[in-house]
């Protein structure tokens, strides 16, 4: 049994590790094709970094209390 509660937080950790990184390169992508659109640069390329942060940061703490849950009942 303890072996399957290894693999569930490996697995869990792993799924919401990735769903953040996804999310962190659509945030990336969306603000830097806002900014090729404009003449003026609507955020500076700090603005952007500390915005990707801060996306992450807030997925993972989302996605590991959503992902665990989801795991579980897949593995039953």
């Amino acid at each position: 049994m303890e072996i399957i509660a290894e693999n569930k937080g490996k697995y869990a950790f792993i799924a919401s590790f990735a769903s953040s990184l996804v999310l962190v390169v659509i945030f990336s992508l969306l603000s830097f094709a806002v900014n090729s659109s404009r003449d003026v640069a609507l955020y500076s390329q700090v603005d952007i970094i500390a915005g990707m942060i801060f996306v992450f940061i807030l997925s993972m703490i989302v996605a590991a209390s959503v992902w665990p849950g989801i795991i579980e009942k897949k593995m039953k």
